[in-house]
């Protein structure tokens, strides 16, 4: 044999040592215990799965890409009315909401009906009507109200989302993100009227001139435990989109999907993977009495002190972790004190690192001992 062969029958060798080695050695665990859930969306476009108190995202594919959203622009729609005008207000149909293209509620032109009623043909049954009659009650007209809703994202700080229309039909620069929409979604469900509004199977309209039942178009409710809603979508350019919420054992979990055909069946999915795999420790809870302060020549001494907000932790099912709190009050606190005045802060670590903080605020009021004070106090002394 030539030094050439014996090199190659050497390697050839050492090439199946290595191989049989392989297959012997024990396969390392999934970091998810169950599923890879980001995998469970393969046809989606987009996709983004967060926990509604924490607002931390448990899942994402594409989340941070900008892509059309058809009607689940109705959920930014439904907020901005909601915090702009009561739900009993009369609404007179504008022309130019009669007709409009795409799904309807069927308005007719000198029709009257009230924002309650617009609401839930806007959410259940996704008509542009609604969205154009809601949009110039609310805005004055469609662009102011676009202008309204553009404003509320950027207050809450949404860097990729823009509104060109309320109803979601396709138009240049009408934009969002998975994630993005995943954050409308939940400052809209911490609205107990849309939460209503969205969890609703069927409604029938109070007000009118024609008699009208809708029919929620999110499936879900029908046949997945612990739904919520949220909103369907549909445009050739956008594709099918579905924003959903769930909720169980406490935990509300929120996700969209963005062009993706098998939405309500990817949707399932994601929701039981992500129930199953994750689960959340609520530290300290909004209003939650957390310590009592001494107050400097107040009327009374002792002033209990509250977590300004929640701080919660997502977790997987299968970690073991330990928290511990830190308080932290300013100190010479001197009356007069106002009920919700900052007092402190409350600092959550594991081990060295910061998980989460929250002020620290007055749960009551404290006044400052003064004239009227002392004399009750000196009368009390002769009282026999």
């Amino acid at each position: 044999m030539t030094r050439r062969n014996t090199i190659k029958a050497c390697a050839a060798l050492l090439l199946a040592f290595g191989v049989m080695l392989m297959a012997l050695a024990p396969k390392a665990e999934s970091a998810v215990p169950d599923r890879d859930i980001a995998g469970l969306a393969p046809e989606a476009g987009a996709m983004a799965l967060i926990e509604l108190e924490s607002g931390e995202m448990l899942a994402g594919k594409n989340e941070d890409t900008e892509l059309p959203m058809a009607s689940t622009t109705k959920i930014m729609t439904a907020l901005v009315v909601l915090e702009n005008c009561d739900t009993e207000e009369l609404v007179s149909i504008p022309d130019e909401a009669v007709g409009t293209e795409g799904s309807s509620v069927y308005l007719q032109k000198g029709e009257s009906m009230i924002v309650k009623d617009l609401l839930y043909g806007l959410m259940l049954a996704s008509g542009n009507d609604a969205a154009v009659a809601l949009a110039v009650h609310a805005g004055g007209s469609v662009s102011g109200f676009v202008d309204m809703m553009n404003a509320r994202a950027e207050k809450m700080g949404l860097e990729h989302t823009a509104f060109v229309n309320p109803n979601g039909l396709h138009a240049a620069g009408h934009r969002t993100t998975a994630l993005e929409l995943c954050r409308i979604a939940a400052e809209a469900m911490k609205n107990e009227d849309f939460r209503e509004i969205v969890s609703t199977k069927y409604y029938r309209c109070e007000s009118g001139s024609v008699e009208r039942t809708f029919k929620n178009k999110n499936s879900l409710l029908w046949d997945y435990e612990g739904a919520l809603g949220v909103k369907t979508g549909y445009t050739m350019a956008a594709g099918r989109c579905l924003v959903f919420a769930a909720e169980r054992e406490g935990m509300t979990l929120i996700g969209a999907v963005l062009n993706c055909r098998p939405m309500f069946e990817t949707a399932k999915e994601l929701l039981d993977s992500a129930f199953d795999t994750f689960t959340f420790e609520r530290i300290i809870g909004k209003g939650e009495a957390v310590t009592k302060a001494f107050v400097e020549n107040g009327v009374k001494n002792v002033l209990e002190v509250c977590a300004k907000e929640s701080i919660i932790v997502v977790m997987r099912k299968d970690e073991g972790r330990s928290f511990r709190t830190a308080v932290r009050l300013r100190p010479e606190l001197k009356a007069p004190v106002e009920a919700g005045e900052k007092v402190g802060v409350l600092t959550v670590y594991e081990g060295e690192a910061v998980i989460g903080q929250t002020d620290l605020i007055a749960a009551s009021s404290v006044r400052e001992r003064d004239f009227c004070f002392w004399w009750k106090l000196l009368a009390r002394c002769f009282i026999i």
